[in-house]
C-alpha cells in the first residue's frame, strides 16, 4: 500500500517553490510554477501537481528548461501577440500572453497569442478561466511531445493536445471545458507509474500496439486517442494551431517532459480571448444561463468541471493536500 501525507497548502507551495529556486530556477518563476502545480492539486489533478517537480528539476539542471530565463513578446500587431517562451518554463510566458491579449481583446472584441519554445503548460482550463473570470470567452490550444499514433498506426506521432474552453456566467463560477485527446491526461499513466498501479486495458498501447494495463509500458508506448479516428483527427488540428502556426515543434519532434533528455521540447501553443459584448450585446450571459439551464433541468447531468470545481471547494476548506511520502521526501531532498 502507497502511504501518503497530508501537508498544508503553504507547506506544498515552500515545498515547490523551494526546490526549483535551490535548483537555478528564479524567484518569479518558481513562483509561476509553484502556483501552477499547487493549483492543479486543488483541482484533483495531481498529473498535473507537485508530481512534476522531480523531473522539472531534472531538467533544468540539465539545461533542457532554462529556469531563469523570461518570456519575451516578439511582436504585437493589431489583435495578434507572439510570445516566446525562450525554452524556460510554460506557466510565465502563458500569463505574460493572458494579459496582453486580456488588455487587446477588449479594444478588438477578439484577441489571440502564439506561445513558442515552450514547455508543460499543465491544466489548460486554469489558463482559460483566468480569461473567463475577466469577462471574456477563452480557447486555448497546446501540443505535447508524442503520444496518439495516427488513425490505424501504432506508433506515437501526435501529442495528447489539450483543448480548453471557458465561459464567464452570470453570478456562477466560469463554465470550463478541458480535455485531453487522448483517453486520459498522459500525466494520469505517470502518476499510476509512479505508485506502481494497473491502468484500465483502453487507455494505452505498449510498444508493439498491444493494449496494456502496465503503466510503464504504456510511457514507452501510446496513448489512445478519445473517439477514435475523430479523436486522432483533433489532435492533427491541434499541432496545426498549436505548433504549426507558432513556428514550434510538432509532437514528434518533440522531447519529452517527463526526463533530461534531448534538447528543449520546443512545443507551443495558441490562446484565443473573444469579448462577448461585441458580438451579442448584452444578451450573452442571459443566452448562456438559458441553455445551462436546460441541461441542468434533467436529472443526472451536470455541466463539465463541476467535479473539479467541488475538488477544489473541498481543497480550499480543508487547506490541506494529500501526497506520496516517497514523492514528498523525493521533493524535500531537493530543497
Amino acid at each position: 500500500m502507497i502511504k501518503t501525507l497530508q501537508i498544508s497548502e503553504k507547506e506544498a507551495w515552500d515545498l515547490a517553490f523551494n526546490a526549483l529556486i535551490n535548483n537555478q530556477t528564479s524567484d518569479v518563476n518558481a513562483k509561476e510554477v509553484a502556483d501552477a502545480l499547487i493549483n492543479a492539486e486543488f483541482d484533483g489533478q495531481a498529473g498535473h501537481g507537485l508530481s512534476r517537480i522531480p523531473s522539472y528539476v531534472e531538467q533544468v539542471i540539465a539545461g533542457k528548461v532554462a529556469g531563469s530565463v523570461s518570456p519575451s513578446i516578439l511582436s504585437s500587431k493589431g489583435s495578434v501577440i507572439r510570445v516566446d517562451a525562450n525554452h524556460g518554463f510554460a506557466f510565465p510566458a502563458i500569463s505574460l500572453a493572458l494579459s496582453e491579449i486580456t488588455k487587446t481583446c477588449k479594444s478588438f472584441g477578439i484577441a489571440a497569442a502564439s506561445i513558442s519554445r515552450s514547455h508543460h503548460f499543465g491544466q489548460a482550463g486554469r489558463h482559460v478561466e483566468r480569461l473567463a473570470e475577466e469577462g471574456l470567452i477563452g480557447l486555448m490550444f497546446g501540443n505535447t511531445p508524442k503520444a496518439i499514433p495516427p488513425w490505424g498506426g501504432t506508433q506515437a506521432l501526435f501529442g495528447t493536445n489539450p483543448i480548453a474552453f471557458a465561459s464567464p456566467r452570470d453570478s456562477a463560477v466560469p463554465l470550463v471545458i478541458d480535455m485531453s485527446l487522448s483517453k486520459v491526461a498522459r500525466g494520469k499513466v505517470m502518476v499510476a507509474n509512479q505508485l506502481n498501479e494497473k491502468i484500465p486495458e483502453d487507455w494505452a498501447i505498449d510498444k508493439d500496439g498491444k493494449p496494456t494495463t502496465d503503466a510503464k509500458k504504456a510511457l514507452e508506448g501510446a496513448m489512445l486517442p478519445i473517439g477514435d479516428a475523430k479523436g486522432s483527427a483533433l489532435a492533427l488540428m491541434v499541432e496545426v494551431l498549436s505548433a504549426g502556426l507558432t513556428g514550434s515543434n510538432f509532437g514528434f519532434e518533440a522531447s519529452s517532459f517527463l526526463n533530461a533528455e534531448g534538447d528543449a521540447p520546443g512545443v507551443g501553443q495558441l490562446i484565443i480571448a473573444i469579448d462577448p459584448s461585441f458580438f451579442s450585446g448584452e444578451s450573452f450571459g442571459e443566452r448562456t444561463e438559458t441553455l445551462v439551464g436546460a441541461i441542468l433541468e434533467q436529472p443526472g447531468t451536470r455541466l463539465p468541471g463541476d467535479k473539479r470545481i467541488e475538488k477544489r471547494k473541498v481543497r480550499e476548506k480543508s487547506e490541506m493536500i494529500t501526497i506520496s511520502k516517497d514523492l514528498y521526501e523525493k521533493i524535500e531532498l531537493l530543497t
